[in-house]
């Protein structure tokens, strides 16, 4: 994809955020061997909360990458499953979604946390809690979406079935959050922009909001994944490309308002009032603070309990998980 903005005006803006050093050169850094391919591949979303992916192409320049492709996926599939057929190198998505394809074989290995916080689950009238979704009608666009398993994992968490309490409603043919709008369902947990467009409408009230409510603004909502493959066979490469993403991660956090330019010039959301507003409001700099393992340990607790997956947390971890190059940024990138 062409991106608008200049090498230079991108250099200029990291410049003017205060956060030269996003493209400074540690000792360790000087000392890497070059990585093992210099081309990456990342599957083109319109969720806004996957900005640092799409601000990173300097970055990775810097790291050594001289072909950076955003590619579009096909034939409905998520970002995730796209890099677990090969057809993409790493994504962000919800926890629960990586874990889901681990679990059911897929290959692909999580290498580090993203965010937190950009999912909110609204509803109607008297609801005020999780507990208020007892009986009541929830939209998805199919049973194994990220939404529907993060509701699930929060009706875990306060000891409703998810199974056999919530009546979920799944509509492809009609967008979930519109059924929601007009009425006809109790309940939609949605992520960026639709939170944004909801809040903009005046459309119902927010029962739990990621970014704040605990105990999921206590983890990671969303962490980055390789195709195992990739990962395995390009470990340079791949501490590399988590490198540039932690960066911009940094950027994001120091400088919304131009990253979300920076998304909107390279054609990847349409909305800049939006994008703003969501790298506003989520927590970019909090990253150093929060351990994945953790938020997978957490999450694959939920899902495990009520049947969704069936491996165990340590098992979703020793398979489908690579914390080395995680552990070695967060000292070299430490604050």
């Amino acid at each position: 994809m062409h991106m608008t903005q200049s090498r230079r005006r991108f250099l200029t803006t990291i410049s003017s955020a205060g956060a030269a050093g996003l493209l400074g050169l540690s000792q360790s850094f000087a000392q890497e061997a070059p990585p093992e391919t210099t081309t990456v591949r990342f599957p083109i979303s319109n969720n806004i909360c996957f900005a640092p992916l799409y601000v990173a192409d300097e970055l990775l320049r810097a790291e050594g990458f001289t072909d950076i492709r955003y590619v579009s996926t096909a034939s409905g599939a998520t970002g995730a499953r796209w890099v677990a057929r090969g057809d993409a190198d790493f994504d962000n998505a919800f926890v629960g979604t990586q874990m889901s394809l681990i679990d059911a074989g897929e290959r692909i290995t999580i290498v580090g946390g993203l965010h937190v916080g950009c999912y909110e689950l609204f509803a109607y009238g008297d609801m005020r809690s999780i507990r208020d979704l007892k009986g009541r009608t929830v939209g998805v666009q199919h049973l194994g979406s990220s939404p529907h398993l993060l509701v699930s994992s929060m009706a875990s968490y306060v000891g409703l079935d998810p199974v056999n309490e919530i009546h979920w409603v799944v509509s492809s043919s009609d967008n979930p959050m519109e059924l929601f709008a007009n009425g006809k369902i109790d309940a939609f947990c949605g992520f960026p922009p639709e939170p944004q467009e909801l809040h903009a409408r005046k459309i119902g009230h927010v029962i739990v909001n990621t970014a704040i409510d605990r105990p999921w603004s206590q983890y990671f909502c969303c962490v980055l994944a390789g195709n195992r493959e990739f990962v395995r066979r390009h470990p340079v490469a791949t501490k590399r490309v988590l490198r540039a993403i932690m960066k911009a991660t940094d950027f994001c956090a120091a400088e919304p308002a131009r990253a979300a330019q920076k998304i909107v010039d390279g054609g990847f959301i349409e909305r800049y009032d939006y994008a703003q507003r969501v790298l506003e409001e989520i927590p970019y700099a909090k990253w150093r603070a929060y351990d994945p393992e953790d938020t997978v340990r957490f999450y694959s607790l939920r899902l495990h309990e009520v049947g969704m997956i069936k491996s165990t947390p340590n098992k979703i971890i020793t398979e489908g998980t690579d914390w080395r190059p995680w552990k070695e940024l967060k000292r070299e990138l430490k604050a």
